[in-house]
């Protein structure tokens, strides 16, 4: 039974085919289009291409854009354009290099004529009178307290100062007394005497004078008492006095 059902299968397989055939001359239907596809990955780069033709200047009015694509000659240089506002001030800089060691200056000129180094230009005295008795009138007063004497221009016990280095010179003096004192300031260098007085009665008083003078080498100056309107009382006076003469050299002669 089981070949039978078979042998009944294969021909009827053979007659469908067989039917199936057509002949060439024949046409089907054309199917429907399919759905499109994803696309594809760029393609690779072109050759490059040659070079072109330089460009020609058209006749007529040409684009500015196209003028602007063009380079031309360099033209002239244009003129100096307005100077702008000033700018901040920067920052200072670092200090520079110390400089070169300038040229030794001229040779001094002496004026100690023949003293030591350490002598030229230079005179100050400082001297103290503490005798209580009155200064005799008209004569040169002397002091018995040295307090300065540089160098040594000044005679204590002769109560003058002698010029040594020419040129001006600056003299004061200050007194204390109980009675009246009159002092002068006396100089060979000229003949006018610079006097001062102080009329006290039995009160302590200062008493002050100065002069500045111009000296020459070898002149004198010194300090005297002279006689104005001081009673013999005053002149027997032994109370406590004190007498104070200084001098020194404002600039010597350059000359």
């Amino acid at each position: 039974m089981r070949g039978y059902y078979g042998l009944t299968v294969l021909v009827g397989v053979a007659s469908l085919l067989m039917t199936s055939q057509c002949d060439p001359n024949c046409a089907g239907v054309d199917g429907s289009a399919g759905v499109a596809g994803a696309p594809g990955r760029d393609g690779l780069p072109g050759a490059k291409g040659e070079k072109g033709q330089p460009a020609k200047m058209a006749d007529g009015p040409v684009d500015p854009s196209v003028l602007l694509r063009l380079k031309g000659e360099m033209g002239n240089r244009g003129l100096q354009g307005v100077m702008g506002p000033k700018g901040f001030r920067g920052d200072l800089g670092t200090a520079g290099h110390p400089g070169q060691p300038g040229h030794p200056g001229p040779d001094g000129k002496s004026i100690g004529h023949g003293q030591h180094p350490s002598q030229q230009a230079r005179s100050a005295f400082s001297v103290m009178r503490t005798d209580n008795s009155y200064p005799p009138y008209d004569q040169r007063v002397t002091y018995q307290t040295t307090v300065v004497n540089k160098p040594e221009d000044f005679n204590a016990a002769t109560g003058e100062f002698i010029c040594r280095v020419p040129g001006v010179y600056y003299f004061t003096f200050h007194s204390v007394a109980k009675v009246s004192m009159c002092l002068r300031i006396v100089t060979d260098a000229m003949e006018r005497k610079v006097g001062f007085c102080d009329h006290n009665r039995n009160n302590d008083q200062v008493l002050s004078g100065g002069v500045v003078l111009q000296l020459a080498k070898d002149q004198k100056v010194w300090l005297e008492s002279f006689m104005d309107q001081q009673t013999s009382t005053e002149r027997n006076d032994i109370r406590e006095k004190k007498i104070i003469f200084n001098g020194f050299l404002l600039f010597a002669n350059t000359e």
